[in-house]
């Protein structure tokens, strides 16, 4: 009987995943890309990741597919030709090795079909999201983003953007990227005729938004290729000056990966120097701060005292 879902409890698993002994790493990746049937696809893609003893999430749409995994260090290349031998389209896809990659950031296999792999909140049927602005390598990105014709913006969420940006990044502040796409044109509508370089973590939700800001009359529309995930690997291998500083925020366990040894962002609680993100201890708050270790201490990983006392 094939498995199409995970039959343990959380507890159960992280034990599993912190007792393995094989490395494991990171990888993201996501593709643009039209799904006939994407419950089949993604029923049938799930039973060879479980067979291979994959973690992490995985959304996939009729538009495309999503994901953030980890996988053990020695299936890698099956990985590789499970992903692409799942679709014509998927053939070469583009795998981002995480930063900071021992790849304990996942221990449960999660797929889910959705409506959208990125929630946009788009509703005009004349969009087109294959309709893309130009690629950026970090080459390309460090040169166009020093001219004075040039925007740099971030398309991630503010607590994203706080720890950790490219130099002289515009953010567009928002707490979801269906809110900072109209946004965004809203804010950039007296720079129609400039270079406007659009960036996130793995390039999935900047590479739509800049589909959508040509939907909307920009015309030098770029977007930085894989990301700052990418951006940054290839800047060190190439040694090429890096432009980002601080710490990149990443959506698993890790909540972040070391870029810099800047630390732009202050503790929420107290005001000191700290890029240390946390869920507040308190499960019926579970609030995402930014906490140093001292306060962590003093409120015991709450994000104020009523929940430190509940």
């Amino acid at each position: 009987m094939q498995v199409l879902h995970n039959r343990f409890s959380n507890k159960e698993l992280k034990r599993r995943m912190l007792e393995e002994t094989e490395p494991r790493i990171t990888i993201s990746f996501y593709k643009y890309f039209h799904i006939d049937d994407p419950q089949q696809f993604r029923d049938e893609l799930y039973v060879r990741f479980y067979e291979i003893n994959v973690f992490g999430r995985v959304y996939i749409a009729s538009e495309g597919i999503n994901g953030q995994i980890s996988v053990p260090q020695n299936k890698k290349n099956i990985f590789k030709e499970i992903i692409y031998n799942a679709h014509p389209q998927l053939k070469g896809i583009r795998l981002n090795d995480a930063l900071d990659n021992d790849g304990k950031s996942f221990w449960v296999l999660r797929m889910k079909v959705r409506n959208k792999i990125v929630a946009d909140g788009i509703q005009d049927p004349a969009f087109d999201p294959s309709r893309t602005g130009k690629y950026l390598t970090a080459t390309e990105f460090n040169k166009l983003s020093d001219q004075d014709d040039t925007i740099v913006v971030d398309m991630r969420n503010s607590y994203e953007y706080e720890v950790g940006h490219f130099n002289n990044a515009l953010e567009v502040p928002s707490e979801t990227f269906r809110e900072q796409l109209p946004m965004a044109v809203e804010m950039l509508k007296e720079h129609k005729d400039k270079n406007i370089i659009m960036y996130c973590t793995g390039g999935i939700r900047c590479e739509k938004a800049s589909a959508y800001m040509l939907h909307n009359g920009f015309k030098n529309v770029y977007h930085v290729e894989g990301g700052i995930i990418e951006y940054v690997k290839n800047a060190r291998e190439e040694k090429l000056p890096v432009k980002f500083i601080g710490k990149n925020f990443v959506f698993d366990e890790r909540l972040g990966e070391r870029v810099t040894d800047d630390v732009i962002a202050k503790c929420h609680q107290c005001g000191a120097p700290s890029d240390r993100h946390t869920n507040c201890a308190n499960q019926k708050c579970h609030d995402l701060i930014i906490q140093c270790e001292k306060c962590a201490e003093e409120f015991n990983g709450c994000c104020s005292h009523e929940c430190k006392q509940h």
